[in-house]
């Protein structure tokens, strides 16, 4: 029996023939590659330059400001108007009452709606599916058609311009919200999970605390960052609601130093910045789990 040889040429043919192909697909990649590039590059300037045209502003003097085209930098940047911003524009106090809020809001409703989220999506008990009908449409009911009434109650229950007064219905309004997401999440993690702990004689609680909530970092510190900064920027309600100014928010301050600073672009501009910083150093803080929990539903089970 004799072997029968492939002949050079025709090898050397294949392999050419391989390289081709492997070259024409890496050139695509390259040309997919560089399209994302080009299309990130361009998303960043968009975002990017009303920001800096605003640290530019913040920058200049009023004499600069009208006398500049907005996208020149400052030669001799006038940090006085973030010290002016400071002084009359009550920001420290407005940045207070803003943390104040958000720090006991966002914590105690995502762990509210969490709870929620986990009897709607890991326990069984009748009329269940048209309870999370209720809270879905929960979700899509506007803020300003209740605040009418909402300032009945809370005037009623004397907690005008109080931050209790504020935060009540701050967690009101977003549980619906935060538990939808939380209950598509939920529903996610293997059911396998809890029939092992039960096993173990793992109750609801110990199910919830200790397998659930840890399984959701994800998930729960991209709620934390949306919902910081929805309550950090809230308006409506806190216009209705704190009267007095040693109560405002930080919207209702740069409301007022706009209006009391109309034509002071600086200044105004430097507290604009100045309020920011809270926001941003949150999601510095939860920036790798923001990215995880946005491909939450991802997750197989």
């Amino acid at each position: 029996m004799s072997l029968s040889t492939v002949p050079p040429a025709a090898t050397a043919a294949a392999i050419a023939g391989k390289r081709r192909q492997r070259g024409f697909g890496s050139s695509r990649r390259d040309y997919v590659k560089i399209g994302l590039w080009i299309a990130l590059v361009i998303a960043v300037l968009i975002w990017s330059i009303p920001i800096i045209f605003m640290v530019f502003t913040s920058l200049k003097s009023e004499a600069d400001v009208f006398g500049t085209p907005a996208f020149v930098p400052p030669w001799s940047p006038e940090w006085n108007n973030y010290v002016e911003a400071l002084d009359q524009g009550n920001l420290l106090g407005a940045g207070t009452n803003s943390l104040i809020i958000a720090l006991f809001k966002v914590p105690l409703g995502l762990l509210i709606s969490a709870a929620a989220a986990f009897a709607l999506a890991r326990l069984r008990f009748r009329r269940q599916r048209l309870l999370m009908g209720i809270i879905a449409m929960g979700a899509m009911v506007p803020i300003q058609v209740a605040i009418a009434p909402l300032f009945q109650v809370i005037n009623g229950l004397d907690l005008l311009s109080t931050h209790i007064g504020v935060i009540l219905p701050y967690i009101a309004f977003g549980l619906p919200y935060t538990t939808f997401i939380l209950y598509g999440f939920f529903r996610s993690i293997p059911h396998e999970l809890d029939e092992s702990a039960r096993i173990d004689g793992a109750g609801n609680w110990r199910l919830f605390f200790q397998i659930i909530l840890p399984l959701s970092k994800p998930a729960l510190a991209a709620l934390f960052i949306l919902d910081f900064v929805a309550t950090w920027n809230e308006y409506a309600i806190a216009l209705a609601l704190l009267q007095s100014q040693d109560s405002w928010t930080i919207p209702l301050a740069i409301q007022g130093f706009q209006s009391q600073f109309t034509s002071s672009y600086g200044p105004l501009n430097a507290f604009t910045i100045m309020s920011v910083f809270p926001v941003l150093i949150v999601y510095l803080m939860f920036q790798r789990y923001f990215v995880e929990g946005a491909f939450a539903g991802a997750v197989k089970g």
